[in-house]
């Protein structure tokens, strides 16, 4: 259950009353189009020119600067009188956006922001990956980018260290994880540099203008994994892995635009991880009768559909995406323009574990994108990668985030510029139970990857609620009643419950760890969009329309989950 944020009274279309048509609007994107020019990084993921020499500024001072234009924008939207319902959804989502961010910063988390995904750490190389790389002029840019590099990690240091100063850690796991993604792209170990491996894509007359800025990058990525192992990790030990009640409600409220009620999240968790074990037993007799789960998981690794190589992966996963959009276009959806491109891509050395989406530029010069993390394997299983694939594609993430920067002025572009993850988190977990209840799971083995997947996420919400809030584990279950959670039985839930892939589940435990309240938002967000599509289905009886309604609900544009949960059952 989620509760109520600002604006979740308001009625079906959300958002403070008193604002002149047409205000919000301005308010919004002006908001952007300041935010872009102090979070460059934020304008290379939108496909904005004009920021492509330059790297977001992490220091103290950096981060002051946008929270001091969070504070203004939002005082101008306290300020203003009138509403228009065709502006109460950004308002909504802009109010909600801008106190969370206010919030965040605070409580002082900018300056403990390690964690293994969407770190300051990782985001200061992943924003090469959508760099433009098509002209002469393009990696000019990228070369003075890649000079940026130093100074960037040099100011990322800086607010660690000033949270040093003030007593406000990351845990130390976290630490050492980031230390091994700094390490893993400065070289440091078997792997060539990888800012070095990048330069080297460049037209052979510039190669040499980019050899230098790429050295010096790898060398200031050495320098901060030294900073971490040397400095930080002895300074932040003892710094508790679980962050507490208090703390993991902000955290979560961030991620999912909402009040999470821990004790009913964590029952539903429960609840969930136990109804799918149920399916899965079915599926497993289907396979291999008698078997285990793990002796069915080991018998499709090692004899089910596979591909070889990287290049039959890539096609694998490009024909799961242009089926979908073939199959659902027109029926369920409808799929037109330019988001029937999507591209699917390998996951650069040193990503985390998980496969990943990233958005269209606002013009479309740049596709939507899915990312596939090799872990330096040679042979893939399919069996376990196709609901997810319709997860972070068709009709997932792309049909949600691509489908708003298609919707044009219909949304500001700072809608379609944000990201709730509980809205598109729960979206996306959404599509994959349309798949299955569609028949594009059928096949024994690639329902139960789809189940394996929702074990997952069902999984996380127990194991992220119970590590952070220390909460007590039921009496009736027969993993460790009634002893309360602590990181190491966090671990081992997840590797008996997670699926079989060892190292991709170290990987999400790491990650849980240092982004509390994210983990829970695909389960809860599913169940805010399962709740809101079943309270239409029978208020419109017969009547009701499945495409009709994901058209409207697609169009919406991001909310928090109070908000969505609102509008949902009046589409």
């Amino acid at each position: 259950m989620v509760q109520g944020t600002p604006g979740a009274d308001a009625g079906p279309h959300l958002g403070p009353e008193g604002l002149t048509l047409g205000h919000v609007r301005d308010l919004a994107d002006g908001y952007l189009d300041q935010l872009i020019e102090v979070d460059p990084n934020l304008a290379t993921v939108l496909g904005v020119r004009g920021h492509d020499d330059r790297l977001t500024d992490y220091s103290p001072s950096g981060e002051a600067a946008r929270v001091d234009l969070a504070r203004t924008t939002l005082a101008q939207l306290d300020a203003v009188d009138e509403v228009e319902e065709a502006e109460r959804n950004c308002a909504a989502l802009l109010r909600d956006r801008l106190q969370t961010e206010l919030a965040w910063y605070d409580a002082g988390e900018h300056l403990r922001a390690l964690r293994i995904i969407a770190s300051p750490v990782s985001g200061t190389r992943e924003v090469f990956d959508l760099s433009l790389t098509q002209t002469d002029d393009d990696w000019a840019l990228l070369a003075r980018r890649m000079e940026a590099v130093p100074e960037a990690l040099d100011r990322v240091e800086e607010s660690l260290r000033e949270g040093m100063r003030r007593g406000l850690f990351a845990a130390p796991r976290q630490a050492e994880a980031c230390a091994d993604q700094a390490a893993t792209w400065a070289g440091l170990g078997a792997a060539e540099p990888w800012f070095v491996s990048f330069a080297a894509r460049a037209p052979g007359a510039l190669q040499s203008t980019l050899a230098r800025p790429a050295e010096a990058a790898s060398a200031a990525y050495g320098i901060l994994s030294r900073f971490l192992r040397d400095d930080y990790l002895s300074a932040a030990a003892g710094t508790p892995d679980a962050v507490g009640r208090d703390r993991y409600v902000a955290g979560a409220r961030r991620y999912l635009g909402a009040v999470v009620d821990v004790d009913d999240a964590y029952a539903y968790g429960w609840s969930e991880v136990e109804r799918i074990e149920e399916e899965m037993v079915a599926v497993v007799d289907e396979i291999l009768p008698g078997r285990s789960l793990a002796e069915v998981y080991e018998h499709l690794d090692a004899h089910g559909e596979a591909v070889e190589s990287e290049a039959a992966l890539l096609a694998q996963l490009q024909g799961l995406i242009d089926g979908a959009i073939d199959a659902l276009d027109g029926t369920y959806f409808e799929i037109a323009g330019p988001i029937r491109q999507v591209e699917a891509v390998l996951a650069p050395p040193g990503s985390a574990a998980a496969a990943y989406y990233t958005t269209p530029s606002l013009d479309f010069s740049r596709p939507g994108q899915t990312w596939y993390p090799t872990l330096g394997r040679t042979r893939f299983p399919i069996w376990k990668d196709v609901s997810t694939w319709y997860h972070e594609g068709v009709p997932g993430h792309h049909l949600q985030l691509a489908g708003w920067v298609a919707l044009g002025d219909q949304l500001t572009r700072y809608q379609r510029s944000e990201f709730i993850s509980g809205d598109g988190e729960g979206w996306a977990l959404y599509a994959e139970r349309l798949m299955d209840e569609l028949g594009f799971l059928g096949a024994p083995d690639r329902r139960l990857g789809y189940l394996d997947g929702q074990l997952l996420r069902a999984t996380r919400v127990v194991v992220d609620i119970g590590m952070h809030c220390e909460m007590p584990i039921p009496t009736g279950q027969p993993f460790h009643p009634g002893e309360r959670w602590t990181p190491e039985l966090g671990r081992e839930f997840l590797l008996a419950h997670g699926g079989p892939d060892r190292a991709f589940l170290e990987s999400e435990w790491i990650r849980y760890l240092g982004w509390p309240g994210q983990a829970i938002s695909y389960k809860l967000g599913e169940r805010v969009w399962l709740a809101g599509r079943e309270a239409a289905r029978r208020a419109r009886g017969a009547a009701f329309d499945l495409k009709a309604w994901h058209t409207n609900a697609l169009a919406l544009g991001p909310l928090g989950l109070a908000d969505l949960a609102a509008i949902l059952p009046t589409l």
